[in-house]
């Protein structure tokens, strides 16, 4: 996450005043649509003057953690309340693709958030996912069968892992605060008393790699894999963290800390993903945020309801984005890292 400069304080004040592009709101509803807001000149470089927010499913309950699943050119996401991926192709009918999807257990779930959430394709070509009811990372294998990649960390069940990232190497990175527990922190089964930031390696040891994020959320790797970038949803903030070699992190970097951002805006820091410029583009109170690797906010796109996730998808160059019951997509000037 970035510091809040007062360069972005005073752009912060000014975003009454700014003119901002985007939809309508649907039809017989006084509600605005999604909007552009730009705050710096850079933002135009990544998102052109023409570009249009627009909405390609509705109807769900919380969408989170969608990727782009280059096989088939199709998009898939999480409904977590509903216990379900969802599958949306151009030109046809939204479809169930995964049921249940992260809670697999035979009595009633407890909490309000038992389905999958963060998702990502291996070099295979098979599906990744967190699971919050069953507290695991879990994988689709091609003939159908699920595999856990972690369930566990020195032998107590992680939380509920929230969102992963992949390197180019296979090694698993994944977030996980207590959110898809039925009492989040004071749930009576948590078995450890913190929040991780995790590395699964091939061989399949689980290790890890910071403590120190209080509700670790939103994760991803920069374009050449030295730098993991995490938000923080208790705090509102982003960090990123060097790699070295070994696979270790190093100090904790605040990119940017958008403790402002909740002030009149629905929701937390979630999930997020960057550019091949090191540009964040990340889930945010009110919306999505674009921040700068020097950690100037540069614009935002808005759609005032909690926004979960955002994902790379076509050629790379559109965004969609899971965004309370939604699904979007625009179509930017830039590229995500890993396309």
């Amino acid at each position: 996450m970035r510091a809040f400069g007062s360069s972005v304080v005073r752009a912060c004040a000014l975003l009454a005043a700014l003119v901002c592009t985007g939809n309508a709101g649907p039809a017989g509803t006084s509600s605005p649509g999604p909007r552009i807001v730009r705050l710096d000149p850079r933002f135009d470089r990544l998102v052109p003057a023409g570009a249009v927010i627009e909405k390609l499913a509705d109807g769900f309950e919380w969408v989170e953690g969608p990727v782009w699943d280059r096989r088939t050119g199709s998009l898939l996401f999480s409904d977590v309340p509903r216990n379900r991926i969802h599958r949306w192709k151009p030109g046809e009918a939204v479809s169930v693709f995964l049921e249940p999807s992260g809670y697999t257990g035979k009595t009633p779930f407890a909490g309000r958030e038992p389905g999958s959430n963060g998702l990502a394709f291996d070099a295979e070509g098979r599906l990744v996912f967190c699971q919050h009811g069953d507290r695991a990372i879990a994988r689709l294998e091609s003939d159908g069968r699920r595999t856990i990649v972690a369930d566990r960390f020195g032998g107590k069940r992680i939380n509920s892992p929230n969102d992963v990232t992949l390197a180019s190497t296979g090694d698993v990175y994944f977030t996980d605060p207590p959110f898809g527990l039925p009492g989040h922190f004071d749930d009576p089964g948590r078995e450890l008393s913190f929040c991780g930031v995790y590395r699964v390696s091939r061989d399949g040891a689980v290790a890890l790699l910071t403590d120190g994020v209080r509700a670790p959320n939103g994760i991803d790797l920069s374009a050449d894999e030295r730098t993991l970038y995490v938000s923080d949803s208790a705090t509102t903030r982003w960090y990123t963290f060097a790699l070295g070699e070994d696979g270790a992190l190093g100090p904790a970097r605040l990119l940017y800390d958008g403790a402002r951002l909740k002030e009149g805006n629905p929701g937390v820091a979630d999930g997020l993903k960057v550019d091949v410029e090191g540009n964040v583009f990340g889930a945010a109170p009110g919306g999505i945020v674009v921040i700068a690797p020097d950690g100037t906010l540069l614009g935002r796109l808005d759609f005032g309801v909690p926004t979960g996730n955002c994902a790379w998808g076509e050629d790379g160059r559109t965004l969609f984005i899971a965004s309370n019951t939604a699904i979007y997509r625009v179509r930017l000037d830039t590229k995500g890292a890993g396309f």
